[in-house]
């Protein structure tokens, strides 16, 4: 129940900031007609057809839009269509700002015609602003969103990542000013957080390195190669344990065959499977309680000194 209201106040916010910013001076909204791409930034075929199609789609005028919106509130579908495909490319001028940041430029277009469904869906005509300032709000939040949900091998909430891309923003202006990387605490200072809050969202903001990751001048090894295996025996141990089994072999070859073969099985030292008394007695056709007296003899015959003693320092 707290998420779901903290949702609907997060979407309320939204609406709000998103008619103060329609309310606000517009920006230079050109951009419309602005199809080009940073450069850098290659496109597939599809989008490319894509572009050529939305070109041919003429703008609105300021009273067409304040018609089809009247349309709209009557339940027009065909008016809700024909007010999207004419911003279609608002949204493309919008998404190639975000081009390079995680995602293919088709997926930030497409969450930003979502965005553009949105705009459509909740624009009122009669506050008397331009619906591409107050879709482009709702076209930016769908890109950012996604970025946010996609664009990270581990994914941040999106009031995380606004967090973070302040500090980054925070941090460059520091840099110019200061001429040196700043601080936790100057920059925490700028943003009137505290340095340990500061620190926290370094940690965050951090990237997963791959263990392919090459290291080295002659790039010959990978970052995986120098991080210790903690499932894996270290050398001493490794070293210690042949050893010990070079010793043991050595105190069972001073045993009966039957003595030796008995404690085998029973311990696993084979194949590492423990078998029953009743197991090991049906490998000797013999009863589970002979086997018992060979094992019992078999292991006084290991606790003599003159036995012992070679193991002894294993067991330490």
């Amino acid at each position: 129940m707290e998420n779901r209201q903290s949702a609907d106040f997060a979407l309320d916010r939204e609406v709000v900031d998103a008619e103060k910013a329609a309310n606000s001076p517009a920006e230079d909204f050109a951009v419309h007609d602005d199809l080009s791409l940073p450069p850098g930034i290659k496109i597939s075929d599809p989008v490319r057809m894509y572009l050529k199609e939305i070109g041919r789609v003429p703008l609105l005028s300021a009273d067409e839009e304040v018609e089809l919106s009247k349309r709209i509130e009557e339940g027009d579908e065909d008016a809700k269509r024909r007010l999207a495909e004419a911003n279609l490319r608002l949204v493309v001028s919008i998404a190639r700002r975000y081009a390079g940041r995680g995602m293919q430029f088709l997926d930030l277009i497409q969450e930003g015609n979502m965005g553009l469904i949105k705009a459509v869906e909740k624009f009122d005509y009669s506050k008397g602003f331009k619906f591409s300032t107050y879709a482009t709000w709702w076209i930016r939040q769908a890109i950012t969103r996604s970025i946010a949900d996609q664009a990270r091998t581990i994914r941040i909430p999106v009031h995380m990542v606004e967090t973070i891309n302040k500090l980054v923003r925070v941090s460059r202006q520091l840099l110019q000013e200061l001429g040196r990387e700043p601080t936790p605490e100057e920059i925490a200072k700028e943003m009137d957080i505290t340095p340990e809050k500061v620190r926290e969202i370094l940690k965050v903001s951090q990237e997963p390195v791959s263990l392919e990751t090459p290291v080295g001048e002659e790039s010959d090894s990978n970052l995986g190669d120098f991080i210790e295996d903690q499932d894996a025996l270290a050398p001493a141990d490794a070293a210690a344990f042949e050893l010990l089994k070079e010793q043991l072999e050595e105190v069972l070859d001073t045993l009966t065959d039957r003595e030796e073969n008995v404690l085998r099985l029973r311990f696993g030292l084979e194949d590492g499977r423990t078998r029953t008394l009743e197991e090991v007695g049906q490998v000797f056709g013999v009863t589970r309680e002979r086997i018992r007296q060979i094992e019992a003899k078999a292991l006084r015959k290991l606790r003599h000194p003159s036995r012992s003693k070679r193991l002894k320092d294993f067991l330490e």
